[in-house]
């Protein structure tokens, strides 16, 4: 990464315009550097890609929140969705011990 950069750097245009908007493609590339170590991340099993998290939350929100005649408030999906991912991840005795402590339960049943 950092000889790319190096190499963005030494090869900047020569338009005004076009400079300013490749400094900013490398002042990207610097300041996320360490989240785009995708051999690393893919050695170590994990997955680099949106597709993951995109069926999640098509799982998560989709099969709960946007069924047929449904209307959610965005506090009213938040919580239920907050208590949804405690269901699915197998936390919800943690979360809900958590959640209940702070308060919030009480908001979540009126």
């Amino acid at each position: 990464m950092a000889a790319i950069i190096r190499q963005a750097e030494e090869d900047l245009p020569e338009p005004a315009a076009a400079r300013k908007l490749a400094r900013l493609q490398i002042h990207y590339l610097e300041r996320n550097r360490s989240k785009m170590l995708y051999k690393t991340f893919r050695s170590a099993g994990y997955f680099i890609g949106s597709g993951v998290v995109e069926a999640g939350c098509k799982v998560v929100v989709g099969q709960r929140l946007k069924q047929s005649g449904m209307l959610w408030s965005r506090k009213g999906a938040e919580h239920l969705l907050a208590v949804r991912c405690a269901l699915l991840s197998g936390w919800f005795a943690d979360f809900w011990k958590a959640y209940a402590q702070s308060g919030q339960a009480l908001a979540f049943a009126a």
